[in-house]
């Protein structure tokens, strides 16, 4: 009984380890799409997934992108996975929310 508690605290800390890994590896993944397409001055603020994106080949993927003070967050859908195939294409989905930021004087 004692291994087999050690055995699913394993694989619990691993595919733990497996999902923070899967959110660095989309930013760094998104930042480069943005850089190639000449929108490097929006930034990533934050990667939401689903708790399954880290073992399926597909997945949607909520990014929320900030610049100056604004931010967007954009719906995209994943195919292929970041962490094991060759090729992965990022596609846009929809607009999920826009908040702009305003400040007056200085």
């Amino acid at each position: 009984m004692g291994k087999l508690f050690s055995l699913l605290v394993l694989l619990g800390l691993g595919y733990a380890g497996l999902y923070v890994y899967y959110g660095v590896v989309v930013e760094k993944g998104v930042e480069e799409q943005l850089e190639a397409r000449g929108l490097s001055s929006l930034s990533v603020d934050n990667v939401e997934y689903d708790w399954l994106a880290p073992v399926s080949d597909s997945a949607h993927v909520a990014v929320t992108l900030g610049y100056r003070g604004s931010q967007a967050a954009v719906n995209m859908q994943l195919q292929g996975h970041p962490l094991f195939s060759d090729e992965v294409t990022v596609q846009l989905d929809s607009l999920q929310a826009l908040r702009l930021g305003l400040s007056f004087g200085q």
